[in-house]
This record gives structure tokens, C-alpha cells and sequence, in this order.
């Protein structure tokens, strides 16, 4: 029988090892009046895509849940991710002339985070004119439907920069002091770009978009024109216009159904300034709002997700990334996400990277050799392989428990995070209606040599389960003991 929400509860009390009872910390999860239901992780393509987005093995490790041996690593065995959220940069870059004009090369930029554009020549709009090329972006483009063909369903279509012949300066890595870089005379054509790719990816790639985000941490000030990547300033007055031209695009490309994201500030912040700034007919075309998690410890994670709840718009983590090899860092903010933010999707940005800090896999660009596995990949594991779409995610007071819920298949996921000293997990789950049971388990101790280690079961009776967690360690439970919920 279907349990009434106040019955479904989840009791965790988790206690420093050798401490007195006096000291447990007490901490309630339970299932929200109106739950969230979890679309999925992701990732974006972008530079990764450019460099890799030929190898079916990482595809495999990206978006499946298979285990997964790579060439480079002999003998090791890597978990699949499972990711099911693709995001395809439209690239700003391209070597081919406009007339007497060429793109002016930002001097650090490396080759690889320079993504081809596909409209190469604005006096020929005709997406099967010549000044098109659907064949440039190959690779990234192929990791895109590798994705598709492994599960992937969402699919955001984003912009780190307009194409260069769009910007006053011809660079595509920015404006010196903050300027804005996109011409007027080039607003339309910019949402004439999106709105021709993402209608060629429904007719002639097999796949429709599911979102289309325009802008890129537009009001960070980044993007200067002497940076490593492409960017472009848009504050939120530019946005405030944009917005409502690109709805009008899409509508007239045959895109109605097409929802736009916004607007991938960088911080916390920014995202809710920016939004707070957007007039109502701005904010009105925007159907999910889009943040980026840079602030990592900090920002009004819950203002914003109130300010968003308030004009009933879903919100996303599309990106995030640190320089924490470990994933402590990772798992750290992204329980503080769960907790404040409650997004109902969450993305890193490239776990394939040339920083081993940033990556969940080093890769050389220049001979595209993969260098190292780091801690990271195992730590997002235990998140991305066992919090499902589709599951119920469950509200806690305690940052270091996220759990969620399976209905249907009566399977409640635990992840603890333990940052310090050994403690001691214990689980009352039997106002859940939990019965006697095998609890799997699996551990990452990413600064030990533990690797996502299946551990031995352990019996859940009368519902209730203690387990200790070791020092700087991540644990996943899966508890299949648990009543289901009628159809």
C-alpha cells in the first residue's frame, strides 16, 4: 500500500566513532509535500568533444553504467557514469575568411577550446548554402549522438560566444574591460544561429534539443580578449533583449516546443542578480534557469532557488567543476547543492580535461593520449550511478546524507559524505515500511587506495542499520527493503 507522505520518513543519526551518546548529531530526511524528481547528470562536450568525441570507450565510460577498461590503463576497470545530460557547444571559431575579414586569434587560447562555427558566411542565411558547414565540429558533434545512441534524453544546445564575424572585435575569447563584443547589427543573426542548428539537429541528426541555453557566465567579466577559451560579455540589459528575439526564432523555425534556459551566470550571485534584473517578458520566456556552481562554499544557494520557485521555473546545476583531484571538493559542494540549491539536474563540466586537478581523466591535447585517472571519477560514481532519474529526491537537515527515493521499484539510495574523523552512520528507515534485508554498499576513500569498492552486505533488521564510515569517505547504500508503492 502507498505510505502517507508523513510516514515517510528517514532517520539518520551519525556519530563520531568513540564519542559519547551525548554528542550525536540528530538529522531528519523526509519526502517533501511537493517532491523533486530528479532529471539527471551531465556534462557539457564542448572542448572534450573536440579532442575525444571519436572513441566509443568513452563514451561508454561517460554515458553508460557498464564497466569500462581503457587502452591507456591496462588492467583497471572503471565504473560508467551514467550520465543522461548533453550539452553541445555551437561553436564560435573558423579559419575561413569574411571577405576582407578574419577572426582575430586570442593569443592563449589553446587550439582544442576553439570550437568551429557552422555559419561561416552572414551574406548567405540558407542553412544548404555553401556559407554553412554541417560537416565542421565532427567530432564533438559525434560524441553527441554517441550520447543518444547510449540513453542520453537531455539535450541543451548552448553558446560560450556568438561566431566571430558577429563581434565588433573578431574575437572570439572577448573585450577588453568588460566590453560587450556582439554587434547590434548582428542581435538577429546570433538567434538565427541557435534556432538553424537546433532545427538541423531535429530534421537531419536524429535528435531534438531539449533546451536551448544562449549565454555563458555573460556577466562575469571573464572575457577579455586575451583568454584560453571563448566567452562573451552579455549583461543582463543585452540579455533582457536577446531573450525575447530567440523565443521569436524558434517559434518561427517550427521550435515552439523548444524551452529556453538562462542564464549560466558563474556564481551563485550572479545568477540571482541577473535574474532579479530581467524584466517580467524576459524572465517569461525562460523555462529552466541555469546556474553554475564556482562559488563552490559560498552564495545565496537558497535565495535563489526561492526566487526561481517564485516564478515557477526549474533550476539546474549546468555546470560545475574545481581543482581538487580527490573529489572531496566535488562532494562537498554538491551535498550543499542538494540541501540549498535543490536543483533537479547537475553537471560537471569536463571530466575530461588537460588539468589533472579539474578532470576525472587527464588527457594531452596535442596527441588527444589520455594521462591519468583521478579520485574524482570514483567520487562521482557513488552519485551519478545510484541517484537516478526519476527517483524522489528526499529533503535532509544534514548537508552530509542526500538520499532519494524509488517508488515503484520500493529502492531507497543513501549517500553519506564523511569529511574528518571516522564516524558511525545509523539508519531508522522503518517508518518506511522497510523489511528484513540485504543493504548493499560501496565505499570510495579517495585519499586511501579504496576505489568504489563493493563491500560486503549488510542485514537491515527491523529497520534499522548502523554502519561505520572511515575518515574522508564516501559510502553509498542501496536499500531495497522498502515497501512499494502501488501503480
Amino acid at each position: 500500500m502507498k505510505l502517507p507522505l508523513s510516514l515517510l520518513m528517514l532517520v539518520t543519526a551519525i556519530t563520531p566513532m568513540f564519542a559519547a551518546s551525548e554528542n550525536v548529531r540528530q538529522a531528519s530526511t523526509t519526502v517533501p509535500a511537493t517532491p523533486l524528481v530528479w532529471e539527471g547528470w551531465g556534462t557539457s562536450l564542448c572542448w572534450m568533444g573536440k579532442a575525444l568525441g571519436e572513441r566509443d570507450d568513452i563514451a561508454d565510460l561517460l554515458f553508460t553504467t557498464k564497466p569500462v577498461t581503457l587502452p591507456e590503463f591496462p588492467g583497471q576497470t572503471l565504473p560508467g557514469l551514467g550520465l543522461t545530460i548533453v550539452r553541445y557547444n555551437a561553436g564560435a571559431s573558423s579559419t575561413r575568411p569574411v571577405g576582407d575579414l578574419r577572426m582575430e586569434v586570442p593569443p592563449k587560447t589553446f587550439p582544442h577550446r576553439q570550437i568551429d562555427a557552422l555559419w561561416l558566411d552572414p551574406a548567405q542565411r540558407d542553412p544548404v548554402s555553401p556559407g554553412w558547414d554541417w560537416n565542421a565540429d565532427a567530432a564533438q558533434r559525434a560524441m553527441l549522438l554517441k550520447a543518444r545512441d547510449r540513453g542520453a534524453n537531455h539535450f541543451e544546445l548552448f553558446s560560450n560566444s556568438p561566431p566571430w564575424w558577429m563581434l565588433t572585435n573578431r574575437n572570439p575569447s572577448g573585450a577588453p574591460g568588460n566590453g560587450v563584443n556582439l554587434d547590434p547589427a548582428h542581435h538577429a543573426d546570433f538567434a538565427y544561429y541557435l534556432a538553424t542548428i537546433a532545427r538541423r539537429a531535429r530534421d537531419h541528426w536524429g535528435l531534438a534539443f531539449t533546451t536551448v541555453s544562449p549565454f555563458n557566465e555573460p556577466s562575469s567579466g571573464y572575457w577579455k580578449g586575451d583568454g584560453k577559451q571563448e566567452g562573451s560579455n552579455l549583461p543582463p540589459s543585452l540579455q533582457a533583449k536577446l531573450l525575447p528575439m530567440l523565443r521569436t526564432e524558434l517559434d518561427r523555425q517550427g521550435l515552439r516546443e523548444l524551452p529556453i534556459a538562462a542564464s549560466d551566470e558563474t556564481s551563485y550571485k550572479q545568477a540571482l542578480d541577473t535574474w532579479k534584473q530581467l524584466p517580467p517578458e524576459a524572465r517569461a520566456v525562460v523555462a529552466q534557469v541555469n546556474v553554475h556552481g564556482y562559488q563552490h562554499r559560498k552564495g545565496p544557494r537558497a535565495e535563489l532557488a526561492a526566487a526561481v520557485a517564485a516564478d515557477k521555473t526549474r533550476l539546474w546545476n549546468s555546470e560545475y567543476g574545481d581543482s581538487k583531484a580527490d573529489g572531496l571538493e566535488l562532494a562537498h559542494n554538491l551535498h550543499l547543492d542538494f540541501q540549498l540549491l535543490r536543483p533537479s539536474a547537475w553537471c560537471y563540466w569536463q571530466p575530461l580535461d588537460t588539468s589533472l586537478g579539474w578532470s576525472f581523466i587527464q588527457f594531452d591535447a596535442a596527441d588527444r593520449r589520455l594521462l591519468a585517472v583521478t579520485p574524482k571519477l570514483y567520487v562521482m560514481a557513488h552519485y551519478s550511478r545510484h541517484l537516478r532519474p526519476g527517483m524522489e529526491l528526499l529533503d535532509s537537515s544534514d548537508p552530509s546524507i542526500i538520499a532519494a527515493l524509488d517508488r515503484t521499484a520500493g529502492l531507497l539510495v543513501v549517500v553519506a559524505l564523511n569529511e574528518g574523523p571516522a564516524r558511525e552512520l545509523r539508519l531508522d528507515i522503518a517508518a518506511l515500511g522497510a523489511s528484513p534485508g540485504r543493504v548493499r554498499r560501496w565505499l570510495t576513500e579517495p585519499r586511501r587506495e579504496t576505489r568504489y569498492h563493493l563491500l560486503p552486505a549488510l542485514e537491515l533488521e527491523r529497520g534499522s542499520l548502523v554502519c561505520p564510515l572511515p575518515p574522508d569517505s564516501i559510502q553509498t547504500f542501496e536499500i531495497s527493503a522498502i515497501v512499494p508503492a502501488k501503480k
